[in-house]
């Protein structure tokens, strides 16, 4: 693999997200463009639309490896009038009467090099021909590197220095964040939370010359497939096809060992105390199926008071091996807030006398370290 030219450090795509929304908000910044460089399914594209939602302004998205070099340009006509050939410029580009917005270049260095030109010159002059991009937009561009073994022409060094630059790369904690807002299937949480490093297996994918592999992008698609009603051969299926046989091979051995480790409703029916710690899973895999199960269940105040006495027994669980059921613990009764948090259940958390013993034996030993 080509050595990685960069001399900037990575930045989770969480942080990138942040320092976007930072940046449009500052009139000035805003006129200097910005490159997004990551690997596929990383989610690029995901935060551009989530900063314009933020601000609630429109998005122009150019996927540039889809358009040809006139798109950018526009079209040419004469004008008698003038005695002059006129260029009209495309109506996808913001006009006017839109004084603010993000213009997004997808794909960048994936476009062909015609196609560039008319690009970089929206990111050097903020214009093409004799159109001139509105003074309130923002211009973000993404794309892959040579390094990222994808397909991309260099960028030189004068279009690189009129740019901020991020070099975005996943952060398994940043995603399942991003995981749990969008309310993935807690069965791919809690795989990732015991198997990070198989949420980006890009380079084993390109070292065995395989055509499909696991990304960032493939997980969603694997939550969707699993909360779908397709029968079980079915979503077998779509799951190979969409990270590769040995990833689904594996993910499917984790699955059923988690099914088989906890039953969150049996958990949440059950009595405090003996009938819930009989209940409590054993292994790793059913301790953090579990953990995102309960969060998953968790959005009305009976369920996630139950969830937090749960949660609150969890020392108590006995694994063949040794559990870290202290950070599962924490980990729990984080994830637990902020589900209350977003969904205005703070009060049954503050309420709960499990949760306040937990409050008061985590302070006591931060008193005592």
């Amino acid at each position: 693999m080509p050595a990685n030219p960069m001399n900037i450090p990575p930045v989770s795509i969480a942080m990138a997200k942040s320092a976007l929304i930072e940046q449009y908000a500052d009139p000035v910044l805003r006129r200097r463009a910005s490159m997004l460089w990551g690997t596929r399914g990383v989610g690029k594209s995901s935060i551009v639309r989530q900063v314009a939602d933020h601000y609630g302004v429109p998005l122009v998205d150019l996927r540039l490896t889809t358009i040809e070099p006139v798109d950018i340009r526009g079209a040419i006509y004469a004008d008698d009038a003038l005695g002059k050939t006129v260029w009209f410029p495309p109506e996808f580009l913001p006009s006017p009467d839109a004084p603010a917005g993000i213009l997004f270049l997808d794909e960048l260095t994936a476009a062909d090099q015609r196609l560039q030109i008319s690009a970089y010159s929206l990111i050097l002059d903020r214009r093409v021909g004799n159109y001139r991009l509105p003074d309130g937009w923002q211009v973000i561009a993404a794309g892959n590197a040579s390094f990222h073994d994808a397909v991309s022409h260099d960028m030189g060094t004068a279009l690189a220095d009129r740019m901020f630059h991020f070099n975005v790369q996943t952060v398994i904690e940043a995603f399942l964040a991003h995981a749990v807002a969008m309310d993935f299937a807690p069965e791919v949480m809690a795989y990732l939370k015991v198997r990070p490093d198989r949420l980006d297996d890009t380079q084993t994918q390109l070292a065995n010359d395989h055509l499909i592999g696991a990304s960032p992008r493939g997980w969603e698609d694997i939550s969707n497939v699993l909360r779908s009603g397709l029968s079980d051969a079915a979503k077998r299926v779509f799951v190979q096809g969409r990270i590769g046989a040995a990833n689904a091979a594996e993910f499917f051995g984790v699955l059923r060992e988690i099914q088989a480790a906890v039953d969150v409703v049996r958990l949440l029916a059950a009595k405090p105390g003996d009938e819930t710690a009989a209940l409590l899973p054993r292994t790793l895999d059913g301790l953090y199926g579990m953990i995102y199960g309960l969060l998953a269940a968790s959005r009305e105040s009976p369920a996630l008071g139950r969830a937090l006495e749960i949660v609150e027994q969890l020392p108590e669980a006995r694994g063949t091996t040794s559990l870290p059921v202290r950070e599962a613990q924490t980990l729990a009764m984080e994830l637990l807030m902020q589900e209350a948090l977003e969904h205005g259940l703070e009060t049954t958390i503050l309420d709960s006398p499990a949760y306040q013993r937990y409050s008061d034996a985590r302070r006591a030993a931060e008193r005592g370290a």
